[in-house]
């Protein structure tokens, strides 16, 4: 039985990233060309602005951090490792 031939399935792998890198970047060089819009002729997702992410008291940070440690003391995840 023939002996594979890692170098030359490394290099079409290479080869085969390398295209399609390349396709994504003249994708996104059209789509910036065309002024930003998708392929459905809509603009970028952006939220409507009767929605509010980030009220600005500081409360958005503070669910975030609740997300994140499985504690649930309020300290982030890393600190409660220590």
């Amino acid at each position: 039985m023939a002996k594979p031939n890692y170098a030359f399935e490394k290099r079409q792998r290479d080869l085969a990233k390398k295209k399609k890198k390349e396709e994504k970047m003249e994708e996104r060089k059209a789509r910036k060309a065309a002024g930003g819009l998708t392929e459905g002729g809509e603009g970028a997702a952006v939220a409507p602005e009767g929605d509010v992410t980030d009220p600005g008291d500081g409360s958005a940070g503070v669910s975030e951090i609740q997300r994140d440690d499985p504690t649930g003391n309020g300290a982030p995840a890393a600190d409660a490792a220590r």
